[in-house]
């Protein structure tokens, strides 16, 4: 009789492989760009084989444009959650302005910048930059209203200035990927500063709520 014994292999649960899979794409597209992420690649990150990948996500095109979904999603619902904290509209502006102004906010940038490029050619990431780009400007929008509604915040249109509030973190982030100087301050609070005109708040209200 063998001594040995045969090790069980442990299944998981294909909703909890799959999220794991895409996971370990969204930390390597994060860290590396999106070029990065192949079947074999993350086969590698998870220590199994590139067929189990390719399981889930038969074409790695279908696994690029999840990558990039899920590390912009949760990128988003870090700086500006779905659900209502206990914080006015106007703090939780502050907040995501703060947090997306700086340099902790250039990896996000880095991998919307490789995602618009790499979509000119990939249908299927261009179809998700779309959605997520949709995702932002709607959760952004509906901060606004609330501001709006909460008496907070003053505009006849909320969507106009929240595509000029992403189009101005847009254009801070080009930088994420060049070596500048250091960024000036007001240009750095050029998004706050636009807000505040915007929205009807005295100067200087965005800073002094930001936490």
């Amino acid at each position: 009789m063998s001594s040995s014994v045969q090790r069980k292999r442990i299944r998981k649960d294909p909703a909890a492989r799959r999220a794991e899979i895409v996971a370990a794409a969204a930390a390597v597209a994060l860290a590396e760009g999106l070029e990065c992420v192949t079947l074999r690649r993350i086969a590698e990150e998870l220590a199994v084989r590139p067929g189990l990948i390719s399981h889930y996500f038969p074409s790695a095109e279908d696994l690029v444009a999840e990558a990039f979904g899920s590390a912009a999603t949760g990128e988003l619902d870090r700086l500006l959650p779905a659900d209502r904290a206990t914080t006015t509209p106007t703090g939780r502006l502050a907040r995501f302005l703060a947090h997306t102004s700086g340099e902790e906010y250039d990896a996000i940038s880095r991998l919307w910048i490789n995602a618009r490029h790499l979509s000119r050619y990939r249908p299927v990431l261009r179809d998700r930059v779309a959605r997520q780009e949709a995702a932002w400007r709607g959760r952004l929008e509906d901060l606004i209203q609330e501001g709006v509604a909460a008496g907070e915040f003053v505009t006849d249109d909320p969507l106009t200035v929240a595509v000029q509030l992403l189009v101005l973190l847009d254009g801070l982030g080009v930088h994420a990927n060049t070596a500048t100087p250091e960024r000036p301050a007001a240009v750095l609070r050029l998004p706050r500063t636009t807000a505040e005109r915007e929205l009807g708040l005295p100067p200087g209200t965005l800073d002094e709520t930001a936490g």
